[in-house]
């Protein structure tokens, strides 16, 4: 009687093995989602913000309109971009022409001391906070994640569960230059 309650216990432990390592997979996986939701969201943030900075701008930048056409373009690509691959990378184009906004500004002492425009400028640059840190947190779930399919046991209840080993959000190398914006 007695190596029947032992095997029953074995059995109850190896079985709550399997459920607690199915469990912490689906933690990480929703803890990766929800980091790529928060990119999304400080993304779109920023892509809103464009069309009452392109207001405050237009007035002040009447032959500047290929920089203006640039960041429009930039913020379409932006909102219909697919994947977060796509939004990403569609960001960066959108923090680049942003920063040849603020370098123009550079020339008319009136926009730099509206304080419409200081405010945007302020606002983007919490939300590019944000969007590092949302970026960190990524990563970081990420890290979190392929240290549990790459070592063991993670990587056998990996195997036997089909969870694979995912990628890093890797930032193209222009967009790790730091930003100048002058006042």
């Amino acid at each position: 009687m007695i190596w029947l309650w032992i095997l029953i216990a074995v059995v109850v432990i190896i079985v709550a093995v399997f459920f607690i390592y199915y469990n912490r997979f689906i933690r990480l996986k929703n803890q990766i989602e929800n980091s790529l939701a928060q990119i999304d969201v400080q993304l779109r943030k920023r892509a809103d913000l464009v069309p009452n900075l392109l207001a405050a701008v237009k007035g002040y930048m009447k032959h500047e309109k290929s920089i203006i056409s640039e960041v429009t373009k930039a913020r379409k690509a932006l909102i219909s971009a697919g994947n977060i691959q796509e939004k990403v990378k569609a960001g960066n184009k959108l923090q680049s022409a942003l920063k040849s906004i603020f370098a123009i500004a550079e020339n008319y002492p009136n926009l730099k001391a509206n304080e419409n425009f200081l405010q945007l400028q302020q606002e983007l640059s919490a939300i590019e906070d944000k969007v590092a840190y949302a970026r960190q947190y990524y990563n970081d779930g990420i890290m979190s994640y392929n240290t549990l399919t790459t070592t063991a046991p993670g990587m056998w209840f990996a195997s036997l569960y089909g969870f694979k080993k995912r990628d890093y959000l890797q930032i193209p190398e222009e967009s790790r230059a730091v930003p100048k914006v002058e006042f």
